[in-house]
């Protein structure tokens, strides 16, 4: 027998082990130096718009940028350490991204709870995408 899990059971195992955020307690962290990361692609964040400061790390590259053991970390990375807070559109994405950062060592990474609309609909700052990223 075959046994298969859904995404909502992924979804549930991911957040399980994550202290997720809100948009609030998200915007505190990151004034007290955690990384905010948006993985979302740049047609979305076209739509919707950014969070000003966020590091723009697009979701396929994620684990490879912030891995302090990879030749292609970015210069954050510098430890396991790092609180680093990961933002897609509607936290469902980034719930299994910080889970993933979690499974190489991240043991702070957690990600946004309701994601940028919650963030947005909280009335924290945002800005028309700039089209930067950290690749």
């Amino acid at each position: 027998m075959t046994v298969t899990r859904t995404i909502d059971d992924l979804l549930a195992e991911s957040r399980a082990r994550l202290d997720r955020l809100s948009p609030d307690e998200t915007f505190t962290a990151a004034a007290h130096g955690a990384i905010l990361v948006d993985i979302r692609p740049a047609a979305q964040r076209l739509v919707s718009g950014e969070v000003p400061g966020a590091l723009i790390v697009e979701r396929n590259v994620l684990e490879w940028r912030f891995d302090p053991a990879c030749d292609a970390r970015l210069p954050v990375a510098v430890d396991h350490d790092i609180q680093v807070i990961v933002l897609c559109e509607e936290g469902y994405t980034s719930s299994l991204a910080a889970a993933a950062l979690k499974d190489i060592g991240l043991h702070r990474a957690t990600d946004v709870d309701g994601g940028f609309v919650a963030w947005k609909a909280a009335g924290l700052p945002t800005q028309m995408s700039s089209q930067r990223v950290a690749s």
